[in-house]
């Protein structure tokens, strides 16, 4: 409680020390309470420090107090989320809780989902299901098809897509990547061609992954247009809505979201822009009990349940911690008007920060920002091509040493750009106008 009362006080950022494997050494006989008391001031000195304000780097929030006691909670009850028996109240919870979601989705009333812990298992789950159901595969049994299975997606797509491409048995070159356009969004001229290529030359498409939300630029993909290609083709339509996805709760912002009611499966994480303590994720289905029949494997060890089917059957974990508990204390504790406020506010901190960027002609943006997230470089003209990337690097470590800023360095079309993600809900103005005095003097000892 003092460290994060006291957050901004300490770097967002610490410097790296390299412990030794000795400091680690499960010890023989067990240690006071001193002792470990001190460990863990130790382990709250050399980590990330995401609740200071002017860590702006990733899509670390600070969680909501109500967040971090709900893990306390979860822990200290040790329900098992496995089964309605293990979990008699949370797993009516997280049914009520996931079917929510899909409304606000705009799903229909058949949809539903489940949490699981991270955007990775729940992309992984909505593509098993997409494979079982489009290709006619309920066991998962890829060897009978006659043709090679296809995942499209956009060449900014998430990492995990390639990860669920070699769990899949279809291999990463069977993930084909649809190229974007100007404006970093999914180019659905080239989209098309991609499928009926694809078709032409044997091969089996059978999902389209879009994305709210790009890590990098933060961009929405054309989520009408893609839906409707996809029903064309009879193909899946996955939205990875990771990061994007919370735009439901702003009445402003929404729109941005056209199309995502289309979705067969959306994924989500509230523990980005819902300040939940990590982990939480949860996968949605338009269709949850065509899921449930296309995925669901029987524990023979748990009581059957007609009504509230145990999780652990029909998720890609057996084992669930309560991460439902934290959402919904976070979401009882702000609210849908609380968090639509917090959303608001970020993106407009967003236009503020993005102004600022337009009145530096030294400095870049990769694409107008749609969400909260601005991925941006700069090109000084007094100085080549082949320095701007070094350039950048140095502009990175200056902030940090200099004004005590965390801005990421993420590879962005090959090169190297800069990224903020204005999530903290303590980040002010003022900070902006901070940041880009710290910036221009920077640029001013490049000229």
């Amino acid at each position: 409680m003092d460290f994060l009362t006291d957050a901004s006080n300490y770097s967002p950022y610490p410097a790296f020390t390299r412990f030794t494997d000795p400091y680690f050494t499960i010890p023989d006989l067990p240690k006071k309470d001193v002792q470990l008391t001190e460990s863990v001031k130790e382990i709250l000195a050399h980590s990330m420090n995401a609740a200071n304000p002017k860590y702006i780097g990733h899509m670390d929030s600070i969680p909501t107090l109500w967040s971090i006691l709900g893990d306390y909670l979860a822990s200290a009850i040790n329900n098992n989320l496995l089964s309605l028996e293990m979990s008699p109240f949370l797993t009516q919870l997280e049914y009520s809780i996931t079917k929510q979601f899909s409304t606000l989705f705009g799903l229909p009333d058949a949809s539903g989902g489940i949490l699981l812990s991270g955007g990775t298992l729940s992309n992984l789950q909505a593509l098993i299901v997409a494979r079982n159901e489009v290709l006619h595969t309920p066991n998962g049994n890829c060897f009978s098809l006659q043709k090679e299975p296809v995942i499209i997606a956009s060449e900014h797509a998430h990492a995990s897509i390639q990860k669920i491409a070699m769990l899949l048995g279809i291999g990463r070159e069977n993930v084909v990547k649809v190229k974007t356009t100007q404006d970093a969004k999914m180019d659905i001229a080239d989209l098309e061609y991609q499928v009926t290529n694809l078709l032409a030359s044997g091969k089996q498409p059978f999902a389209i992954v879009a994305t709210a939300g790009t890590t990098v630029s933060g961009t929405i993909d054309s989520l009408l247009d893609i839906s409707a290609l996809a029903k064309k083709y009879s193909l899946w339509v996955h939205i990875d809505a990771i990061y994007g996805g919370a735009l439901i709760f702003s009445q402003k912002y929404t729109h941005l979201l056209a199309g995502i009611e289309h979705a067969d499966s959306i994924s989500f994480n509230p523990q980005k822009w819902l300040f939940v303590a990590k982990t939480c994720s949860m996968v949605l289905f338009r269709d949850f009990q065509n899921m449930v029949k296309s995925f669901q494997v029987a524990a023979p060890y748990m009581k059957a349940q007609p009504e509230f089917i145990n999780l652990g059957e029909i998720s890609i974990q057996g084992t669930k911690k309560a991460e439902v508990l934290k959402l919904w204390l976070s979401l009882t504790s702000i609210g849908k008007q609380g968090y639509e406020q917090l959303i608001d506010y970020n993106l407009h901190l967003t236009k503020i920060f993005t102004e600022e960027l337009s009145k530096r002609t030294y400095l870049k943006v990769s694409s107008q920002p749609e969400l909260n997230i601005v991925c941006f470089r700069g090109e000084p003209e007094y100085i080549g091509d082949h320095a701007y990337d070094q350039w950048n690097e140095q502009l990175q470590g200056y902030l940090l040493k200099n004004a005590g800023y965390f801005i990421s360095l993420p590879t962005y079309k090959n090169n190297v750009w800069l990224r903020v993600v204005l999530l903290n809900p303590f980040f002010k103005k003022e900070h902006i106008n901070v940041l880009f005095e710290h910036i221009d003097a920077f640029e001013k000892t490049y000229r």
